[in-house]
């Protein structure tokens, strides 16, 4: 029937190999269609259509498929208001022709759909996917004239779908979300064209279905063309405005995309990402409480980044996200946020590390008995922090153990940990030992403190690591500005019940070290004792390592700390116990040590006379012990320096301190020592022999 319509020589210039022969024909065949649709005759057009179909896009030759596509733009031309109903029948050969493998026929393809859309507008709509999706191929042709066809193609179909009320962006979304992941850049700026057009369209809510493109979107960033990255950035920055201004958005969707772009090498993705968080926290209120824990996870790392703008802004949403107190019950989840700043503390950045306890501790602070529940979840760890190379995190982390160790339970735990600690890491105690505990005795009491690590250590079975530490603590004690009021109370040991019960808890594990218990005594005013104990030392005490601490101490002696001491030698007729004491370490100090001098000079000030009332008696500097006991009334004997009572008992005890009792307890525990430093030297000999042997 069509052969018939269309004359033998229009169908044969048809397939011609010229242009303007195709052309031509192509006019007749306008003609003859409108003739048909005036008449009404759509049987016979339909029958135009199959044939051009059939006979010429069909066709194995080139010039055919040509003329054919030629052909139905000019058959669509002629039936102008009448073509709504052959649409179907024209328009699939026609998308079929966009994969011909010869470009010219793609070209030609993109020509005259471009036609026919010009002619039908909005009931073009319906076709809108498939033809969405072989724009999307043709965008990224090898020719650049079937590129350049398609450009012109794509601007007409946005022209038409800005205007129709046809378009489902319901039907169009999943097609696009398909799509947004590739890595073509033709498609890339294809697709974002397509997401700024119709997000221009009042009409067309894109905000609502931002979720399913903007990950798509985050990963052009990164793209290599400056164009695309351009265009990805202007989309996004036009949705956020947008988001700022709308009453209602799906914040927890997105908020799981931006957590995952804010970890991307690419620095402008993860600036941007970060961006979006910020605003987030600020306007997604309850929506995102859910979502905080995740939110966390991805700032702090960035407040640790090597840009200093993304560092900015991650430290000013950290602040944002931690001024917002939200409940466990309203989906808050402590759990997930307390594993997210334990895991942060094992991080390289120190920046990091810092918030991350500052989190914690204001976990802490605000939902305390959840925190605590999970407590042996995170102990280990924060244990862990005290080795950490920044003196700040381990302030701060003393700061969150403090917090803990409110409840006494807690309270034993840490300081065991603590002791197990610096027994297995000797340089942590070495190189923070200092800063742990005097930071520790600030936060939660310095009498508490000592008190409950004195107990800890007088039970150490690893006597070399319980000296150690031991002349440790004795070291903070006497120089520390934060132990003061610690060393106030123990210079009152003798009158004060309080100080008395300090200095015997502590006595307890001072025993370790001879040097440490000198030290105490010295500090307790309990000179006597100090001078008894000297005197006990045997000569497997006097070794290198005691006359190391004995130097120490010497040193101490001149400082601040001891100034009472050097007053007292003002008067040694009463102190004449402590002149002993330190006659006693004279003698113990080889003559060309320093300290020896340093002592022996000291000494050699004090006066040569003693107080007795209101009357000065001189002495002999030769005889001064002897002087200054003849001095005394008769009948009275020395208890402890300064005080001289009638009637002492044969306990020797003074205000309620029994220092036989005490003495006792030195030399059982020294004893222990000395058995096992010798088991120590025989294991040593033992293995020294076996590897000779061998």
């Amino acid at each position: 029937m069509a052969d018939t319509v269309i004359p033998a020589a229009v169908l044969r210039n048809l397939s011609d190999k010229l242009y303007e022969k195709r052309k031509n024909a192509a006019l007749e065949i306008e003609g003859i269609v409108k003739s048909l649709a005036a008449a009404g005759d759509h049987e016979k057009i339909s029958a135009v259509i199959n044939l051009l179909t059939t006979e010429f896009i069909c066709s194995p030759q080139a010039h055919h498929r040509k003329g054919g596509l030629i052909g139905l733009a000019a058959a669509t031309v002629g039936l102008t208001t009448e073509a709504a109903q052959h649409l179907e029948q024209i328009v699939k050969p026609v998308l079929g022709a966009f994969g011909d493998q010869d470009s010219r026929v793609r070209y030609y393809a993109c020509e005259a759909l471009y036609n026919i859309a010009k002619v039908v507008r909005g009931d073009f709509i319906i076709f809108f996917n498939k033809i969405f999706d072989a724009l999307c191929k043709l965008s990224a042709d090898s020719d650049a004239n079937v590129q350049s066809a398609a450009h012109l193609l794509d601007r007409l179909v946005k022209d038409i779908v800005t205007d129709s009320d046809q378009f489902s962006i319901e039907e169009f979304i999943p097609l696009l979300r398909e799509r947004m992941n590739v890595l073509n850049p033709y498609v890339r700026q294809f697709l974002v064209g397509w997401i700024t057009v119709l997000d221009s369209v009042p009409e067309i809510d894109m905000l609502g279905f931002l979720p399913d493109f903007l990950d798509g979107l985050f990963n052009m960033l990164s793209d290599s063309s400056h164009e695309i990255r351009q265009q990805a950035d202007s989309a996004l920055s036009e949705f956020l405005q947008e988001i700022k201004n709308s009453p209602s958005v799906d914040y927890g969707r997105m908020a799981e995309i931006l957590v995952q772009r804010a970890a991307s090498p690419d620095e402008f993705t993860r600036l941007t990402a970060i961006t979006w968080i910020n605003e987030f926290v600020k306007l997604g209120g309850d929506q995102l409480v859910p979502y905080y824990a995740d939110i966390l996870g991805a700032i702090l790392p960035c407040i640790s980044d090597k840009e200093e703008k993304i560092r900015v802004v991650a430290r000013e949403t950290n602040e944002e996200l931690r001024a917002i107190r939200a409940d466990p019950t309203a989906g808050f989840d402590v759990r997930a946020i307390l594993f997210i700043a334990k895991r942060q503390l094992s991080t390289e950045w120190e920046a990091t590390r810092i918030e991350a306890l500052h989190w914690i501790s204001t976990l802490l602070n605000r939902h305390r008995s959840e925190v605590l529940s999970f407590l042996n979840k995170i102990f280990d760890t924060l244990l862990e922090a005290l080795s950490d190379p920044s003196d700040e995190v381990v302030l701060l982390v003393l700061e969150v153990h403090a917090c803990i160790a409110k409840d006494l339970q807690h309270f034993h735990e840490l300081l065991v940990f603590l002791v197990h600690n610096f027994r297995i890491d000797h340089s942590l105690l070495e190189k923070r030992g200092a800063l742990i505990i005097r930071r520790l005795c600030v936060l939660l009491d310095a009498e508490r403190v000592y008190r409950e690590l004195s107990t800890i250590l007088e039970g150490e079975a690893d006597l070399d690591f319980a000296s150690i530490m031991v002349q440790a603590l004795n070291l903070i004690l006497l120089t520390s500005s934060e132990l003061a009021e610690l060393r106030y109370l123990l210079k009152q040991s003798l009158v004060n019940s309080a100080g008395k019960d300090l200095f015997v808890s502590l006595y307890a594990s001072w025993c370790h070290s001879p040097e440490a218990i000198i030290s105490l005594c010295l500090l307790a005013q309990t000179y006597q004792h100090a001078s008894t104990v000297i005197q006990s030392l045997v000569e497997e005490d006097i070794n290198v390592r005691f006359l190391v601490q004995l130097d120490k101490l010497i040193r101490l002696l001149e400082t601040p700390i001891f100034t009472y001491l050097r007053l007292q030698l003002l008067e040694p007729g009463r102190y004449t116990w402590l002149l002993k004491a330190l006659n006693g370490l004279l003698m113990l100090l080889p003559q060309q040590s320093t300290a020896f001098k340093i002592l022996r000079t000291r000494l050699k000030t004090v006066p040569s006379y003693s107080f007795s009332g209101d009357q000065v008696e001189q002495t002999s500097s030769g005889n001064t012990y002897s002087q200054i006991l003849h001095h005394i009334p008769s009948g009275s004997q020395i208890s402890e320096d300064g005080d001289v009572n009638q009637d002492v008992g044969t306990s020797n005890s003074h205000n309620g301190i029994n220092f036989t009792t005490r003495l006792h307890q030195f030399e059982q525990k020294q004893k222990q020592h000395r058995v096992h430093a010798k088991a120590q030297a025989k294991s040593r000999k033992i293995s020294t022999s076996s590897s000779k042997v061998n």
